[in-house]
């Protein structure tokens, strides 16, 4: 080593190389570096926000004023009042808890609003609304997304053509259910069936693409057993590929049940019926004590489908040996694409 290559102190050899002290400086030098670019980084992201939230019309002074009411309306939701949980309820003119516990202990009132529709003016016709909604819109959109999964898969429709299938799926999906709800106006208008009808093609690119996704994972050795065999092409598809993807397709569509059940809740904030349109009906009228009778029967709907849900794609789909807890749902309800049909799994 050359007597450059060491720092020399009063005369006498340091022990510590000189390109290692070299080494030493350059790294900290490269995080003075990211020091400031991070501080930076985070003046320009607070600077964005801000000149956002003017942008927006956000003012602290507007929201102090308005703090006092707001905490009001925070206590009123606090005890809901379910004086429209069903028309037994309305008629006699009960309020508050004592009008669910009534209708609970009279059965005839709750069927009656499960075979009779009531357009959404109870909270039992409108939950029920809610769930025909998404069931029916998952049972309808099915059949395409099976023949789109199926027809966007490689191994069935060779490249390119197989993009077409997937194309059409991709646009699909691009669009949120809440969207295609507003596209059927022209033919339904804004009403339960358009909801049905939206469900039904946000099904299609949804479970369609998972559909696909799971035919490129099947195994080889089925499909050249049953092609050994002379079996047609659809019969190779049916038993070779379909047979071992047969329980999955099952589970995702019960997930995709899930999700449809939510943007059924969804599409009646926007007049498409069910228990959405009940509250922003009373929260148009400003009953939020009525209002928060209906989001806890939301709150009740998608728990209940999800838990069922969880429970029996834990049985049917390979590898998934536990169902999803009560915690587990409570956490899900915060995922916000769920309730717009934005959820890619």
């Amino acid at each position: 080593m050359s007597e450059d290559d060491v720092r020399t102190d009063g005369g006498e050899h340091s022990s510590t190389p000189r390109y290692i002290e070299d080494a030493l400086v350059s790294i900290e030098r490269a995080q003075l570096i990211r020091r400031v670019l991070t501080f930076v980084g985070l003046v320009a992201l607070l600077s964005l926000t801000g000149i956002g939230m003017t942008y927006l019309g956000f003012t602290v002074a507007q929201i102090y004023r308005q703090l006092p009411q707001f905490l009001n309306n925070v206590a009123e939701f606090v005890s809901p009042d379910f004086h429209y949980f069903t028309l037994f309820a309305i008629q006699n003119e009960l309020h508050g808890f004592t009008a669910l516990v009534e209708s609970l202990l009279n059965p005839a009132s709750l069927l009656d609003a499960v075979l009779n529709r009531d357009d959404g003016l109870s909270i039992v016709g409108g939950a029920v609304a809610t769930i025909v909604i998404g069931f029916t819109g998952t049972v309808i959109g099915f059949p395409l997304a099976l023949v789109f999964g199926v027809l966007g898969s490689e191994r069935v429709t060779p490249f390119p053509f197989n993009f077409i299938f997937r194309g059409t799926m991709s646009v699909i999906r691009a669009v949120p259910a809440l969207v295609w709800v507003l596209i059927y106006i022209p033919l339904v208008g804004i009403t339960p069936v358009g909801a049905m009808l939206a469900i039904g093609t946000d099904t299609i690119g949804n479970l369609g693409r998972l559909f696909t996704d799971e035919l490129e994972e099947v195994s080889d050795g089925p499909i050249e057993a049953i092609s050994s065999t002379g079996a047609a092409s659809s019969q190779t598809v049916v038993f070779g590929m379909l047979s071992q993807v047969s329980s999955s397709f099952v589970a995702w569509t019960l997930y995709i049940l899930e999700i449809n059940v939510r943007i059924a809740v969804s599409l009646g904030v926007v007049g498409a019926g069910g228990i959405g349109q009940y509250v922003k009906g009373r929260l148009s009228l400003l009953a939020y004590d009525q209002a928060a009778a209906g989001i806890a029967m939301i709150i009740v709907i998608v728990l209940s489908v999800e838990l069922t849900s969880s429970r029996l794609r834990a049985r049917l789909r390979p590898g998934e040996s536990e169902a999803k807890s009560i915690t587990d749902v409570l956490v899900d309800l915060a995922d916000t694409s769920k309730w717009f049909g934005t959820s890619s799994k």
